[in-house]
């Protein structure tokens, strides 16, 4: 056990959070890790259980870990400074900045049930890549991403691989539906295209070094490397976690992808999280995003067949913005959190809660690859906000 008890402890309950920690690191999941701040100071932060389980090792504060998909946040900012600058639009058609995406290929049903391949009527825009609305998949066995690797040498570099998933055809019209996609790894290919910097320099250069974030980034030095937790998912023939390390969403040395590939740690991403609970600006006063900005990212952008199609259940109730869930009713979500209260998650179970209203962050890391988010989030979520 590894309790932390700060500041906010006597007026701030949190005894039922570090008893789930406690509860959820007894099952399936190998380690949990949570931060907790308030008006930008840490009341609370707990972690138990072992990070590598065939040693005991106990997880520790500067314990690296993948963070999957809670790097779309970061890539969206990114984009989004891109947007206050003038630089790109929403509206604006991608093909503007990536030529590769002029003449989009649509796959369609027919009457007869055949599956035909029209030219797309619609245009992809910048919008379509931040609302997962672009019409791709999250197929990464495609044939023109295999094809891209392979010519590569294995490098994969993050423009290359926009230009691979151009030559696929879209699943639907573009601006149409919703679809969970590699939206935000050609969005970080955009910002490439548009600034000129690779993309992992614009993310330093711009967010992670102005907020003093030394442990986030695409790759380890040798000294983080030595800190990076192993990995695990759980077997249920076996009945307990087994050893899965790598990123399988790393296609080569050079890729730098703006959907899955950021590796950081627990003190590290609150900072940035932080800051945008801030509306934008750290507490020491570096601007990332204006308040109008972050407003506009967590805004509700589903409108027709979307909101059929973002269903899935440990969101009830949320909406998605640019990048992130929004929370739009607390009588479907049963969520004890306010509406506009924003974030994501991801593949091994961290989870991010960004809560301009109440001044709440809140990071949650574990490394389990089939990590019962459907019944970890809702909970911990309501355990947080019922501490406060």
């Amino acid at each position: 056990m590894n309790r932390i008890e700060l500041k906010g402890w006597k007026m701030m309950n949190f005894e039922p959070l570090a008893s789930f920690m406690d509860r959820i690191t007894s099952w399936r999941i190998p380690w949990a890790e949570v931060l907790v701040m308030h008006r930008n100071e840490t009341v609370f932060r707990y972690r138990q259980g072992y990070a590598n389980l065939e040693e005991k090792t106990p997880v520790t504060d500067r314990q690296l870990i993948n963070l999957y998909s809670l790097t779309k946040i970061m890539t969206c900012t990114a984009a989004l400074q891109l947007v206050e600058k003038g630089a790109i639009h929403l509206n604006d058609p991608l093909s503007d900045y990536l030529p590769e995406f002029a003449d989009m290929t649509v796959k369609k049903r027919q009457p007869d049930g055949e599956l035909a391949f029209e030219k797309a009527v619609k245009p992809i825009t910048v919008r379509d890549l931040f609302t997962m609305s672009a019409g791709f998949s999250y197929d990464l066995e495609a044939p023109s991403i295999r094809d891209a690797v392979r010519s590569t040498d294995g490098k994969m570099p993050t423009r290359t691989f926009a230009e691979a998933i151009a030559k696929e055809p879209l699943q639907f019209e573009p601006g149409t539906r919703w679809n969970y996609s590699l939206c935000h790894d050609v969005l970080a290919a955009l910002v490439e295209a548009v600034d000129g910097r690779r993309f992992g320099t614009y993310i330093r250069d711009e967010i992670t070094g102005p907020l003093g974030m030394t442990d986030t980034g695409f790759d380890l030095s040798d000294e983080q490397r030595v800190r990076l937790a192993p990995q695990y998912e759980y077997s249920d023939a076996l009945g307990k976690p087994i050893r899965k390390d790598g990123n399988g969403y790393r296609l080569g040395s050079e890729y730098e992808s703006g959907g899955a590939g950021l590796l950081s740690t627990v003190s590290d991403y609150a900072l940035f999280l932080n800051a945008l609970t801030n509306q934008g600006t750290s507490p020491d006063g570096v601007r990332i995003l204006s308040p109008a900005t972050v407003d506009l990212m967590r805004t509700d952008h589903l409108v027709g067949n979307m909101c059929g199609d973002f269903c899935w259940e440990q969101l009830k109730g949320y909406g998605y913005g640019l990048g992130v869930r929004t929370h739009i009713s607390q009588a479907e979500s049963g969520s004890l959190s306010p509406l506009g209260e924003f974030g994501w998650s991801g593949a091994a179970g961290c989870l991010a809660i960004i809560d301009p209203a109440s001044q709440l962050t809140v990071m949650y890391a574990q490394h389990l690859l089939n990590n019962q988010e459907p019944f970890v989030h809702p909970r911990l979520r309501n355990i947080v906000y019922a501490c406060l």
